[in-house]
């Protein structure tokens, strides 16, 4: 199945787009948390953050700056939620960045397992051996 971000941006399927460039684009969440629920992507697919060039990063980033900072002025949250889901929990297939408004109780949460995970120094180190 091709993806659907991908067919977004050939122009193959409408979306709300509010940015647009020659490497990155925005556009509505058809699916919103809040009114202006805004996913930002890279026109070239890719799966996850570990696969972007480090200048598409930075692009991206940019972006999501500036898109803050409008969604700051235009809807007065009490904050704002950035989250981008990598692996099997991306479930479009293409890397994709929310942004969205936040409320004091508007019932977005974090859902966590049971369990706690560890906090510790050997948590770190096992970490920082896996950086290059």
């Amino acid at each position: 199945m091709e993806c659907i971000f991908c067919k977004i941006v050939r122009k193959e399927i409408q979306a709300n787009i509010l940015f647009e460039d020659d490497c990155v684009m925005a556009f509505l969440d058809c699916d919103p948390i809040s009114e202006g629920h805004i996913l930002i992507i890279p026109k070239q697919h890719f799966g996850d953050v570990d696969e972007l060039p480090r200048q598409l990063l930075f692009r991206l980033a940019k972006v999501s700056q500036k898109i803050v900072k409008a969604i700051k002025s235009c809807y007065l949250p009490d904050g704002y939620g950035v989250m981008q889901n990598g692996g099997q929990f991306n479930d479009i297939g293409h890397y994709h960045l929310h942004i969205f408004p936040r409320y004091k109780n508007d019932g977005f949460g974090w859902t966590c397992a049971q369990t706690k995970a560890p906090v510790s120094q050997e948590v770190v180190q096992k970490i920082i051996l896996h950086m290059s």
